[in-house]
């Protein structure tokens, strides 16, 4: 049985913007193809919360081979736009720091697949939360069932 999603996205207004692309850019140095942010929906620091997402096109890098005829976004890019959405939170409290860089993962499970067409909503709840590092609760969810999660570890580059 998957576990309780870290926010209630029923009270959310998950149409909402508080950082489109050119606001998330500010935060994450990533361009082009690894733009795996699109955008944020809910932020609250003082709860530790961010909520984000993805959206899965047909036209993207990974549709014409990962695979073929049924295309699959990977997990691992599930787990980089979780990274993305942590990044953004660490960076907005920390905006002094140079580079909030990927560390680790633990605890990941896959438990759907996100194919093209479809939003993946990114959670985020802080951990642990120090000036060199930082760990978050991730989930991804698509179509109302739960995609993945995991715990996401940062660090300060």
């Amino acid at each position: 049985m998957p576990p309780a999603l870290l926010v209630d996205l029923d009270a959310l207004d998950l149409g909402a913007v508080v950082a489109g692309p050119e606001e998330i850019r500010k935060r994450n140095p990533h361009r082009h193809e690894l733009e795996l942010l699109h955008g944020v929906s809910h932020y609250d620091p003082e709860a530790g919360v961010i909520v984000g997402w993805f959206d899965a096109r047909e036209d993207q890098f990974w549709v014409r081979g990962h695979i073929p005829g049924r295309p699959l976004l990977p997990g691992v890019l599930m787990i980089e736009a979780a990274a993305q959405l942590c990044s953004y939170y660490y960076k907005d409290q920390h905006p002094d720091v140079p580079f909030f860089g990927f560390a680790g993962l633990k605890d990941v499970r896959f438990r759907a697949t996100v194919e093209p067409g479809q939003r993946l909503h990114l959670l985020g709840r802080k951990k642990v939360f120090k000036p060199r590092r930082a760990s978050f609760d991730v989930q991804g969810v698509v179509d109302g069932r739960l995609a993945f999660e995991g715990v996401v570890i940062g660090m300060r580059v």
